[in-house]
């Protein structure tokens, strides 16, 4: 049976007013699914379906950054015939009427929600991803995820897991730096770095500690290698006792080459306040971040095992590690650029959503939907 013509949707919460592409990654993702997907032989139409209310709410700045029409559940249950379920949960009714007249679910996963999960029941936080009692045809997750949610979906969703490809272009970081007048792009030549650590701190896959260490190792062996080291995403993180005891204990931070700030865009950080990244995560090695950086050839320090030879890896937890990279890094990087770059291209290419691999593997998951 040869699959064609579908209309499919993509879940999106748009709340109304205020929104930006750029305060998570699940509006880029939406982006560069529907990139895809329009792409695709088996799709005929796509859209994002707005999964604020049944009825939606419309916030027409935030929907110009978006590369598809924005329709409403009303209009999905109507005309769909594939939701994937990214960035909104379906409700379970809406999702039991949209199965009965013939539509399929797919639940796509691009966290680590099995930490995020646990963590929140362990503090009695707000749910995240736990089930919520919808029938799926398939649940897709990412490469990164696969060894601590994989089995995790399965057991509790009740359905197939897929492992897709992680997808990424340039061109919204680029259009990002062309609203505001900017080039994207590492400048070359200054002699002490200013560094930016742009970890959530919203979960213990991705946060500040390490990458301060690994700064702090820098400058306990090179006083005068760091201009500056600007630490995001902390305004609410470093207010509690036990990062304020943590921070304090740094040389860095004594020394007063540490600012703490709130969340910014990247493409104004690398552009006004840093000359490098370094990262860390646990189970959580497919970033945007990391593409951003790289494809700008700005030196990312990172501890990511799918990243091909991109970047300036250390392993693991190894602090010391980490600081030889940065150390590397900051030798070598200004001559070597030229390489860097072509090696981040070649690596990127294996995201693109117009890629034919890409395509070919998200349209044959679709296509199972409807032929098993």
């Amino acid at each position: 049976m040869t699959v064609t013509g579908l209309k499919v949707g993509v879940t999106l919460f748009i709340r109304g007013g205020g929104q930006s592409l750029w305060e998570n990654g699940l509006g880029q993702n939406c982006n560069f699914l529907t990139m895809l997907l329009t792409r695709s032989p088996v799709v005929a139409r796509c859209f994002v379906v707005n999964g604020a209310s049944p009825a939606g709410q419309r916030d027409d700045a935030f929907e110009t950054e978006l590369l598809c029409p924005v329709i409403t559940m009303d209009e999905a249950l109507r005309d769909l015939d594939l939701v994937i379920e990214l960035g909104a949960h379906v409700p379970p009714a809406w999702a039991a009427q949209f199965r009965a007249r013939g539509g399929r679910i797919i639940g796509m996963r691009v966290a680590n929600d099995y930490v995020i999960d646990t963590e929140s029941m362990v503090h009695a936080l707000p749910p995240a991803q736990v089930a919520h009692g919808i029938t799926y045809d398939q649940i897709w997750t990412l490469p990164a995820f696969v060894r601590t949610n994989a089995a995790y979906y399965a057991a509790l969703l009740r359905a197939p897991v897929r492992a897709m490809p992680h997808l990424w272009s340039p061109l919204l970081i680029e259009r990002d730096a062309a609203a505001r007048g900017l080039t994207w792009g590492y400048r070359p030549g200054r002699a002490a770095w200013r560094i930016a650590v742009m970890e959530p701190n919203r979960c213990s896959v991705k946060t500040a500690h390490v990458p301060l260490l690994i700064c702090e190792q820098v400058v306990r062996s090179h006083p005068d290698a760091l201009a500056a080291i600007h630490v995001f995403n902390t305004d609410h993180f470093r207010k509690g006792q036990n990062f304020g005891q943590f921070a304090a204990g740094l040389d860095c931070v004594r020394r007063a080459l540490v600012r703490f700030r709130p969340r910014i865009k990247v493409t104004r950080i690398l552009h006004d306040d840093a000359d490098c990244i370094v990262s860390h995560h646990v189970d959580n090695a497919q970033n945007y971040l990391h593409y951003e950086a790289i494809h700008g050839g700005y030196p990312l320090i990172h501890n990511s095992d799918m990243l091909g030879d991109c970047g300036y890896r250390y392993a693991d937890f190894d602090c010391e590690g980490g600081a030889q990279a940065l150390i590397a890094a900051i030798a070598r990087h200004d001559a070597e650029l030229d390489a860097y770059r072509a090696s981040a291209r070649a690596f990127l290419q294996t995201l693109d959503p117009c890629g034919e691999a890409n395509i070919a593997c998200y349209s044959a998951a679709i296509a199972a939907c409807f032929t098993a």
